[in-house]
């Protein structure tokens, strides 16, 4: 599996901040991982591909954001400043799946 290779190695280097975190990173990613090889075998186009993954992982991201937010909240982080790393953290992986999906897109 040549495609989950590079995920998996962003997973191991991600803190794991608490359970709610790690168990929603862990969702969250696989199901984004998921999307990749139907899409290809459907020969979707890029942004066909990103329309999927809000589709098909929206409630995977929404956990996953709520898990982050909460957890930075417990730390005394800001709203703002939870609300920003959960969209950076959730951003590192969609960009990562689209990138992969590009590089397997051209192949």
């Amino acid at each position: 599996m040549f495609v989950t290779a590079p995920l998996m190695l962003l997973l191991a280097a991600a803190p794991q901040s608490g359970d709610a975190v790690g168990n929603g990173r862990k969702t969250y990613s696989a199901c984004l991982e998921k999307q990749i090889q139907p899409a290809l075998d459907k020969k979707m186009s890029l942004s066909d591909f990103q329309a999927s993954l809000k589709a098909q992982c929206g409630t995977q991201e929404a956990a996953f954001r709520a898990a982050i937010v909460a957890d930075d909240k417990s730390t005394g982080m800001s709203e703002k400043d939870a609300q920003s790393d959960a969209d950076d953290q959730i951003s590192e992986y969609r960009d990562k799946i689209i990138g992969e999906f590009e590089d397997y897109s051209k192949s």
